[in-house]
C-alpha cells in the first residue's frame, strides 16, 4: 500500500504563489498589513497575491484576515508556482 507524503507526513515542503480574494475594497491602513503581498483592488473585491509562500505563511496571512474582521471569498494556489511538478506536471525531458 502506497501513502502519500505531505508536510505533514514528513514529505518536502513546498512554497507556491496564491490568490486570496477579500470581499470589499480593502483601505490603505489595511493593506499595511499585508505589505509582503501585491494587494490589487478589482471591486468588488481586493485581490492579494502571495509569491513563494509555504504552509505557515499562508495560514498568517488568513489568521490576520479574520483578526482584521475582512470577508475571505476564495483562496487559490496558482499553477506554475514552486512544488507543482509531479506526475505528468513537469517540463518535458
Amino acid at each position: 500500500m502506497e501513502e502519500e507524503r505531505g508536510p505533514e507526513r514528513g514529505g518536502a515542503r513546498t512554497d507556491g504563489d496564491f490568490e486570496i480574494r477579500i470581499k470589499g475594497r480593502v483601505g490603505q491602513v489595511f493593506r499595511t498589513a499585508f505589505a509582503e503581498l501585491t494587494v490589487t483592488v478589482n471591486p468588488p473585491e481586493t485581490v492579494l497575491h502571495g509569491a513563494g509562500l509555504d504552509q505557515a505563511a499562508l495560514y498568517g496571512i488568513l489568521d490576520r484576515i479574520q483578526a482584521l474582521g475582512l470577508e475571505l471569498v476564495e483562496v487559490r494556489r496558482l499553477p506554475g508556482g514552486a512544488g507543482e511538478a509531479g506526475p505528468g506536471l513537469g517540463t518535458p525531458a
